[in-house]
């Protein structure tokens, strides 16, 4: 895949900053990359460049370029590490719930 079209592919937020004014940008993929404009589009395009010369500069050095999150294939698995005392507490409240761990979990979860 052509770096141009990687960049194309992120995942990309925009934020408003009060301090600054403006908007800033950012690839979920790059968090650190971020670049500002007077408006969401704008910011976004703006670190679109940024994020390119970073990408073009990892593969000439020969590091693994992100995958974009989009492309990304997802089980629906996740394994949470906790405490034994959190886990039971976790029980706990499902059971209060008369629901499964699992759906407790989602439901916290969003």
């Amino acid at each position: 895949m052509k770096i141009k079209d990687l960049v194309n592919k992120f995942t990309y937020r925009s934020e408003w900053s009060e301090e600054d004014q403006v908007y800033i940008a950012h690839a979920l993929e790059l968090p650190s990359i971020r670049a500002h404009a007077d408006t969401p589009e704008g910011a976004i395009l703006e670190v679109k460049i940024p994020i390119e010369l970073a990408l073009e500069s990892m593969h000439e050095n020969g590091e693994k370029l992100p995958a974009p999150i989009g492309a990304q294939k997802f089980k629906g698995n996740l394994t949470v590490r906790t405490t034994p005392e959190k886990h039971r507490e976790i029980v706990m409240r499902a059971a209060e719930s008369n629901v499964s761990l699992n759906q407790y979990i989602l439901s916290k979860l969003g």
